[in-house]
């Protein structure tokens, strides 16, 4: 399962491409940033932008707030160790979140 998870666009790395790093739990990894850049928000402005990334996408633009509590969510769910793992092409650690994940899965 995929999700979106809260980064923080630390550089930009080649602005013609729209590709920035951003900082994911202490993982770094580049990404592509077309999706939250216009002409009011343009490449130089995203540096300390939090952005929803999803399979190395930014797909849309958090305030701070919404960051903490998405990935303190995240966290409490047993999640985001997986995503970062994913963002860090390592194989998952063991997955204690497996039962209620699977529990979701049967709900009605």
């Amino acid at each position: 399962m995929c999700l979106g998870i809260p980064g923080q666009i630390v550089e930009i790395t080649d602005a013609a491409n729209d590709l920035a790093l951003v900082n994911v739990g202490g993982v770094r990894r580049v990404i592509n940033i077309a999706f939250v850049i216009d002409a009011t928000r343009p490449t130089s402005a995203c540096v300390g932008e939090w952005v929803l990334v999803h399979v190395g996408f930014a797909m849309s633009r958090l305030d701070e707030q919404e960051a903490a509590r998405t990935l303190a969510l995240l966290h409490e769910l047993g999640v985001a160790q997986g995503e970062m793992a994913e963002m860090r092409d390592e194989p998952w650690p063991e997955k204690p979140h497996a039962q209620p994940r699977d529990a979701l899965r049967s709900a009605p």
